[in-house]
């Protein structure tokens, strides 16, 4: 009997014993232990990668790791962006892109990733919007004014565009404003801003870049493309206001995490990306690079990623663009 009695209680120790220990074996291992990089899929210098790492120091000094910023530039951003979509989802390579490279470069070119299925989303970090501006020369100084001429002149004007995204943006506008308008290419935003200041184009959509020139008033700014007024801007209207919808430039900027990434991990990022946006000193130097700060859950960026997806597939077939030309 006692023999019985003590096998028994020996075999109840030892299952409490694993009961009590499983939570640890399966718990995942203290996160992070090790370096982080975050892989930006443009050249160093841009404003992209400021803005990497303007975050990566604030995430480097809270989590207590160093914290690696990558550039991976080529083939609009997919080099980069496909380099994690590859990674092991440990939580140790990160991506800060924009929405130009996860949403509308897969939409136009054949990526070797899916923007959706290969990524696990962790947060909106800030959103730079644009600016519709003239050269200064130019005799219009509303939106208004500038789509009567365009449409009672066609051939009048011409819209310099330096990337894809910006390229549809100025198709866009003239099917909107059934006007003959001369789309000049140029390769980037600054060679763009360039050609508005000098003349050499009429208007460029300004991702904020040419504030120096507004000042200056080399350029003049008609509209921004955005939901609201812009604070860097206030007394200039939306598009919206003047008439034209449908179109804007929210050009947002998000960090995403390979598709499996541990949901604990993705909190804790989550997490740290809305409190590192909302830092004083952090709001004032994305300010100064003319980002607004804007922060989000995982949730709210999948759904702005395949938003953003269903909106460049409708305009890229309203507009017959042939990335190519």
């Amino acid at each position: 009997m006692r023999l019985a009695s003590l096998l028994r209680t020996l075999r109840f120790i030892a299952l409490s014993s694993a009961l009590v220990a499983a939570p640890w074996a399966s718990a995942a291992e203290p996160y992070p232990t090790k370096p982080l990089r975050i892989v930006v899929p443009f050249g160093p210098g841009g404003t992209t990668d400021v803005v990497a790492r303007l975050v990566a120091a604030k995430l480097a000094e809270s989590v207590k790791q160093t914290v690696n910023v990558d550039p991976r530039p080529g083939a609009n951003g997919i080099i980069g962006t496909d380099t994690v979509a590859k990674a092991a989802p440990d939580g140790y390579t990160l991506l800060m892109t924009v929405a130009s490279a996860q949403t509308l470069a897969t939409v136009l070119y054949k990526a070797p990733f899916d923007p959706v299925r290969d990524f696990t989303p962790i947060s909106l970090v800030a959103n730079p919007g644009g600016v519709f501006v003239v050269n200064a020369a130019l005799p219009v100084r509303t939106m208004q004014e500038f789509a009567a001429e365009a449409r009672t002149r066609p051939g009048r004007f011409s819209y310099g565009a330096g990337t894809s995204l910006l390229r549809l943006i100025g198709e866009q506008l003239k099917l909107e404003l059934k006007a003959d308008i001369t789309m000049v290419p140029y390769k980037g935003t600054g060679p763009q801003l360039a050609a508005v200041v000098s003349g050499e184009v009429d208007a460029v959509v300004d991702p904020f870049v040419g504030m120096g020139h507004i000042k200056s008033g080399r350029i003049r700014p008609l509209a921004v493309l955005l939901p609201k007024r812009s604070p860097l801007l206030p007394d200039v209207p939306t598009l919206e206001e003047t008439g034209i919808k449908g179109i804007t430039l929210d050009s947002w900027v998000a960090f995403l995490a390979p598709a499996g990434t541990p949901p604990e991990i993705v909190s804790l990022l989550s997490a740290e990306v809305a409190r590192i946006v909302a830092l004083p000193d952090v709001r004032e130097r994305l300010a100064a690079l003319n980002y607004e700060p804007i922060g989000s859950t995982p949730v709210q960026l999948a759904g702005t990623i395949e938003a953003d997806i269903a909106k460049w597939r409708r305009i890229v077939r309203e507009t017959n663009y042939k990335p190519e030309e």
